[in-house]
This record gives structure tokens, sequence and C-alpha cells, in this order.
């Protein structure tokens, strides 16, 4: 199988060929599969189901070990799909303290940053739309 990104795929049943798609993506693809579900508040409020994550959301851990948490996030790693939540660390062998990286598909989010006047005006947006849609039908 060739190795480079191809922009013609559209999507397959196989799980290898839906990990390379998102192995080999390009950052800025990757950075939309980093989206992450809406609490049920938040999907009334904006008419979206997920959005991509950013720095600064408040997060709930729906799955794993740190099960029912919430937290900030500190960072977002897009190039490895990960990201770090204040306060989710666990103990090292040495008695220091790391932080957990988590892959955004066990997130829910609480509440959105709403420092960036662009982001919140891209998701009613689309909200918008979908209004426009409904009321043509």
């Amino acid at each position: 199988m060739k190795k480079e990104f191809s922009t013609h795929w559209k999507a397959s049943k196989q799980p290898r060929k839906q990990r390379k798609y998102s192995a080999n993506a390009p950052l800025h693809i990757k950075r939309k599969l980093l989206s992450v579900n809406l609490s049920k508040e938040l999907r009334k409020k904006y008419g979206k189901r997920n959005v991509p994550i950013r720095k600064g959301d408040n997060v709930k851990i729906m799955k794993g070990k740190f099960k029912k948490k919430q937290g900030k996030i500190i960072e977002v790693d897009v190039k490895n799909s990960k990201v770090i939540i204040e306060g989710v660390q666990v103990k090292k062998q040495d008695g220091s303290k790391a932080n957990v990286k988590m892959h955004p598909s066990n997130l829910q989010i609480i509440d959105l940053n709403t420092e960036d006047k662009k982001r919140i005006k891209e998701i009613s947006k689309e909200k918008k739309k979908k209004e426009d849609k409904e009321d043509k039908k």
C-alpha cells in the first residue's frame, strides 16, 4: 500500500485503511479529526454534535481510569492526536507525577473556550445554515 496521503479517499470499512488515513493525514485534516462531543446543553445551544477541541475548553472524561473527572485542556497535540487535561496525572515509579495524554474520543466538552470570537462565529454560522435548510423543507 502507498504511504502518502490520498485526497480522493472517501471511506472504507477496513480499520487498517481508516488508521492509515488518520496516520498519514496532513495537520489541517488531523485537526478536524480531534473533534469532541458536546454536552446536551451545548448541543441545543449551538445545534452541533461535536466541535474540534481547543486549549482552554473544559471537558469531562467519559472512559478509562479517570472516568467522570473534569478539567481544562492544557495542551492539544495534533500530530499524535492527544490532549493533556489539567489535574489528570499519574504517579511515576520515582514518585514524580506525569500528565496523562488522552484521546479526544473519550472526552465530552462541558464548557467551550469563548475567548476566540472567530470560533463562536463559525459554530453559529453552521447553526444558521442548518436552520435555513429546515425552513426550506
